[in-house]
């Protein structure tokens, strides 16, 4: 056995048969977090090996290129274990079969992480030493461990918590292999790596699944690991203080920089912004003087603001950078906790978005503040080192978002709950303040004057804030496009029993389909029929502070004979995309009218309870909050 061990560049551990059959699951999760989350992870890690007695920004050059693969150290031990890999499920062996059709190219495409201003890794002469000191060993040899500062300040700023973070660099190659090159403060020089397969037997011997990139010595009856010394290609030196990860086998799919310098800027900008960190992806360079140019760069970024529904990064740096700080306080139950927001109210906003920041200047996720997700707004949310220490705790294992599930204590559980929950609240209160600053109400309009408008001022205007509709399974109510009056309308009405007798299809047969009641999307209306309501039924007008709704039923064979209906709404934005749980009557109106009955609707959520339908017609006036978002556009769903 030590003679296999000492030979071969690549070292696995040898062990008794086989028993687990997968690769590692945090391969698959950091690969579907694609390019990004490799450069969020790497970047991440050099600025935690920041030089702390430096006030200089981290550098970080990123590089992509080429190498022929016999400059790859130890490639063809791994190339060989590959080959002899085996599946035992459907993902394995894809993944299998995938990175063996990768082995056989002459010239390897590459990317490299180099930090500069850091301090590299220490103690690797030391090898597997055990020590804590020593950041060598915890980095090349132990899963799962993240090195603690002995300086609590210092270990609070840090990104990294989790301990697993270096195997998106694994993920990022298509036959999940990394190297990484060490200078530490004495300018000595090492090499190691990693690589994640799967269980395996070689030479008549089973194998764990992770080999690592090392020499071995062993001392008594015990084995233990050490660096090689860095004598390799070009590719793989470090010759400055710092750090260095290679990755062979780099995915095409990753390989896209401008997919690589938007990411430096979605995740990094405050740290650019306040020169903390200076990064170059090949010829190109993102500091605190230049990002502008590319975040400003319609190459890179949509620069038409009515068009920011996924890419955020333009507006937060104008927030961050145009408008003054203001101080929200969240509380966790426990803990208040303290935080500055930059906010920004704008009626072209699509999709209101908050990034949460870390001290260390990385941004953990575009927040959704609860019922505001098409409110038009932009805000920036950083703390100091409480508020750091606790927004570290909640991140998932990614550093993507703030989370309670990776808690397994009830009651931390419960408090991140409380703390998640009352950001909303607390922002919230925020836009509430904006929309009411920015949609000024002059006090009330006598009903019969609104009703006059509506009957005849503005007609066109009800015919161009038609409501947005959607059909269950496809289907959809369908009203001819020329107008009718009333009384043409109740005449086809009147003969409907004896044209159907004769057999006429001077009426399209109605299309809405009913649905069992155990396919109800409310289940609190057990018992009921569900429908959409299509455009051409529906009218709706805002005027001052209060809105009416006319629903026009009178084509619809499904609703006849019915007196009463609930009517729900549900929020749609502008590319079609329902939002059915985010709409709350109570926050935007505070009172809805039954205009055929004269009487108050009640209403639960989204539900507008009993509303009466006269002559196929169910007519509704709504008194907005000052918080309404005379923007919004809505699904509207009939029940009866």
């Amino acid at each position: 056995m030590s003679q296999v061990l000492t030979q071969d560049k690549w070292k696995f551990s040898p062990i008794p048969n086989i028993e687990e059959s997968n690769f590692n699951k945090s391969l698959e999760r950091f690969y579907d977090l694609g390019v990004s989350g490799l450069v969020r992870e790497n970047i991440q890690n050099s600025l935690d090996g920041r030089l702390l007695d430096y006030d200089g920004p981290v550098v970080l050059k990123i590089e992509t290129g080429n190498i022929p693969k016999e400059h790859i150290p130890g490639i063809d031990e791994v190339r060989e274990r590959i080959l002899k890999l085996e599946g035992r499920n459907t993902y394995t062996n894809e993944t299998i079969s995938h990175m063996k059709n990768k082995l056989d190219q002459d010239v390897i495409r590459y990317i490299s992480f180099e930090d500069i201003n850091t301090r590299g890794l220490t103690g690797a002469k030391n090898g597997q030493s055990g020590s804590k000191k020593d950041t060598w060993g915890i980095y090349a040899y132990n899963k799962g461990v993240h090195f603690e500062e002995d300086n609590a300040a210092v270990e609070v700023s840090r990104g990294g918590s989790h301990g697993i973070g270096k195997i998106a660099s694994n993920s990022a190659s298509d036959i999940h292999v990394m190297y990484f090159a060490n200078c530490d403060a004495f300018g000595e020089q090492h090499l190691g790596g990693t690589v994640q397969l799967i269980e395996h037997v070689h030479n008549g011997q089973a194998f764990r699944s992770t080999g690592y990139f090392t020499d071995v010595k062993w001392e008594e009856k015990n084995s233990k690991f050490y660096p090689y010394e860095n004598n390799f290609h070009e590719v793989f030196k470090k010759d400055t203080r710092g750090l260095k990860i290679i990755i062979p086998y780099f995915r095409e799919e990753y390989d896209d920089e401008i997919a690589i310098v938007k990411s430096i800027c979605d995740s990094f900008f405050i740290s650019i912004l306040k020169n903390k960190l200076e990064v170059h992806v090949n010829d190109k360079k993102i500091t605190k003087d230049t990002i502008l140019q590319y975040v400003k760069d319609q190459n890179y970024y949509n620069q038409d603001i009515a068009e920011a529904k996924k890419e955020f990064t333009p507006l937060y740096i104008d927030t961050y950078l145009d408008t003054p700080a203001r101080e929200i306080k969240v509380s966790n139950g426990e803990k208040d906790f303290s935080f500055h927001l930059y906010f920004r109210y704008d009626e072209r906003i699509p999709k209101g978005r908050v990034a949460i920041v870390r001290t260390i200047g990385m941004k953990i996720e575009d927040f959704i503040v609860t019922a505001n997700a098409t409110k038009p707004f932009n805000a920036v949310l950083i703390g100091g080192p409480s508020e750091d220490s606790y927004l570290k705790s909640l991140e998932n294992e990614s550093h993507t978002q703030l989370s309670k599930d990776h808690f397994s204590d009830r009651n931390l559980k419960r408090l991140a709950t409380r703390f998640i929950n009352n950001l909303s609240k607390e922002i919230a209160k925020v836009i509430e303040e904006a929309v009411k600053e920015n949609n000024p109400t002059d006090g009330l309009m006598d009903t019969q004057d609104i009703l006059y408008v509506v009957e005849s001022q503005f007609k066109k205007d009800l015919e161009n804030s038609l409501g947005t509709v959607k059909i269950n399974e496809g289907q959809s109510l369908v009203k001819s496009t020329t107008r009718q009056s009333q009384k043409e309308k109740r005449g086809p009405k009147e003969k409907q029993g004896s044209e159907s007798k004769k057999g006429s299809t001077s009426r399209k047969r109605d299309p809405l389909k009913r649905q069992k009641s155990n396919e109800n999307i409310n289940d609190n209306q057990e018992g009921k029929e569900r429908y959409s309501a299509h455009p051409d039924m529906v009218e709706r007008i805002i005027l001052d502070n209060q809105e009416l709704i006319k629903f026009d039923f009178t084509q619809s064979d499904q609703l006849a004979g019915e007196n009463t209906c609930d009517i729900s709404l549900s929020i749609i934005d502008r590319m079609g995309v329902e939002y059915a749980d985010e709409f709350q009557i109570q926050n935007s109106y505070h009172g809805i009218v039954d205009m055929n009955a004269g009487e108050k609707c009640s209403y639960r959520k989204n539900v507008i309870n009993n509303v009466q339908i006269k002559d196929g017609i169910a007519q509704l006036q709504l008194s907005l909050r000052n918080s309404f978002n005379r923007s919004l556009k809505f699904v509207y769903y009939v029940e009866v």
